[in-house]
């Protein structure tokens, strides 16, 4: 069984690194790992130098260590980002990075202050990492790493091996060739981009239980498959699972009301019952049963944190959505429903980086929308409504 186990891992990390970062000969790999992660981490950097690595720099992120700040910290801590973090952010162009999620204790900062939590983010850091995304001189993944807590959230119970399971199964690593899986997925996905396109959409619409939601698109939106390419031509796959076609929204452009269908894990915390109201594109109330001021808090990051940023399509043949599972982690959770994001736009998603109403923030928050009983509809210019998705079914033809 420990064998079984250990080989499970060994492949699971050699797809995280030849299909998701897809780290090539010569590159440093900067892996971004939790202490409970730590068998994963070393897994990871194995596959990585088995790739070619050049070599491989492994930081470990302690939430406790987060949560002390936030609870003992003074003000200026929150926010602070040390220059020697700032400087290896930077040498991350040009190379690969892989982060590791899961959270060990899911409601953790539950107990802190909502206000202070949601300041405690290295923004410095984050706008160095989205203007690496921007600039597409990184290519990189995430890839989660069960624990007995966060199957015990999903679960009720510490059943590790369960999680295992669903997890394999949501990266294909169930799959003779999980690699060639892959590829065909993406492919099927990249079809749909490429429908999507071809409609030439001037909005698009949500109607649900508590939704109804019109989101205009820009001239320059384009709709991705989630396969990305660095500038010197590396493919990498950024998320894995990932079953989603996105684009970027015109920002100043979305009107109604939306009701989030799956709980959204939150900076330590869990947000429940969320319903967003938006007037012009700009989300002018937040409700909640539970964490609505965590949500209203990121909302303040700065001056594009409560526009929208990414709109998200995602069908009843997603993997993810197979399992029947709240995941309680957003990297699964919004590969399992429609999703739609507050904060930044999605590097690629637009044919003018820099054009009028796309969205910048230092914030990029997905939460998720879809449901059986969601139509989603595309408005074409013209008049002519197109139905996207009726009970979780793909309605154009392939």
């Amino acid at each position: 069984m420990a064998a079984a186990a250990d080989r499970r891992l060994e492949r699971y990390a050699e797809l995280a690194v030849r299909v998701g970062a897809n780290v090539a000969e010569g590159q440093t790999v900067f892996i971004s790992s939790e202490p409970a992660h730590l068998l994963l981490a070393r897994a990871l950097t194995r596959a990585a130098y088995a790739a070619g690595a050049a070599y491989v720099d492994v930081l470990y992120r302690d939430p406790h260590i987060r949560h002390a700040m936030v609870e003992y910290g003074p003000d200026a801590a929150l926010a602070y980002t040390p220059e020697w973090l700032k400087v290896r952010a930077r040498e991350g162009a040009g190379n690969a990075n892989i982060a590791t999620v899961g959270d060990a204790e899911p409601t953790l900062f539950a107990d802190l202050d909502p206000e202070r939590v949601g300041r405690a983010r290295m923004t410095e850091l984050a706008e160095i990492a989205l203007g690496q995304l921007g600039e597409h001189s990184v290519n990189w993944t995430a890839v989660a790493c069960p624990t007995a807590q966060w199957a015990e959230q999903i679960f009720g119970e510490p059943d590790l091996e369960r999680l295992w399971d669903a997890v394999a199964f949501a990266v294909r690593l169930d799959e003779a060739d999980p690699v060639a899986a892959w590829r065909g997925h993406i492919r099927e996905l990249k079809g749909r981009a490429e429908q999507l396109n071809a409609l030439h959409l001037d909005a698009v619409r949500y109607r649900g239980p508590g939704t109804d939601l019109t989101v205009g698109l820009l001239e320059c939106s384009l709709w991705r498959a989630p396969e990305d390419e660095t500038v010197s031509g590396i493919t990498f796959v950024p998320n894995m699972p990932t079953e989603e076609v996105f684009t970027t929204p015109d920002c100043r452009r979305a009107d109604g009301v939306v009701a989030s269908t799956r709980p959204l894990a939150l900076l330590g915390d869990v947000v429940e019952g969320l319903t967003l109201t938006l007037q012009a594109g700009l989300i002018v109330d937040v409700k909640a049963t539970r964490g609505a001021d965590l949500v209203r808090t990121q909302l303040e990051t700065d001056e594009g944190s409560a526009r929208l940023g990414e709109l998200a399509l995602v069908d009843g043949t997603s993997r993810v959505g197979e399992t029947g599972l709240t995941f309680w982690n957003t990297l699964f959770d919004e590969n399992a429903a429609c999703h739609i994001a507050w904060g930044a736009a999605i590097p690629g998603t637009v044919r003018d980086r820099e054009g009028d109403g796309v969205n910048v923030s230092s914030v990029h928050t997905d939460f998720m929308v879809g449901s059986d009983e969601l139509e989603v509809d595309g408005l074409a210019a013209d008049g002519r409504t197109v139905p996207l998705l009726r009970r979780n079914a793909w309605q154009l033809e392939s």
